[in-house]
């Protein structure tokens, strides 16, 4: 798993209605990115372009939220979590990614995220429960229920599914 350091307390906040758009290829390497990748990671195009999109993971995230991530997009479902993202000057910014494999002549060819402003109620949430998972304690009932602490994942098809009780209640 890719360590991006170093790695500030700062925070970059989305704009409202800021819409951050990327696509790889079925590798994970960035096809293309928008102005607004650019102006909230703080890499240039160029620098990003032909690279692993993890270019901008941050540390914070738990390895199984990516797990989760590309098990699900591999099986041509889409996925959405909150997602902590790396600046290049170190500091962060959070996210809702909305990630959805492309499709052509029936084959998966690359993958799209739409990502947008999760709200501050969200972003704590999945502070809280990233940090438990990464330190080892968030409990499951078992290995094919979810987990009955809120989180903040939706929509991925790994046994391990998490999601928000309040936003989508089962």
């Amino acid at each position: 798993m890719r360590s991006n350091m170093p790695v500030t307390n700062d925070e970059y906040v989305l704009p409202d209605g800021e819409v951050i758009i990327s696509r790889t290829d079925i590798k994970g390497r960035v096809t293309y990115v928008n102005e607004s990748f650019v102006q909230s990671s703080g890499f240039s195009r160029e620098e990003v372009m032909g690279k692993a999109h993890n270019i901008v993971r941050h540390p914070d995230m738990p390895p199984v939220a990516f797990e989760d991530l590309w098990n699900t997009i591999k099986q041509g479902e889409p996925w959405s979590a909150l997602v902590k993202n790396r600046r290049k000057d170190g500091g962060f910014y959070w996210v809702r990614a909305n990630v959805t494999p492309m499709v052509e002549n029936g084959q998966i060819s690359g993958f799209m995220s739409v990502r947008t402003k999760p709200g501050r109620a969200e972003v704590v949430a999945a502070e809280e429960l990233y940090r438990k998972e990464i330190d080892g304690f968030v409990e499951y009932e078992s290995k094919n229920t979810l987990p009955r602490n809120p989180a903040i994942f939706v929509g991925s098809s790994t046994p391990r599914r998490w999601k928000t009780a309040e936003a989508f209640p089962e």
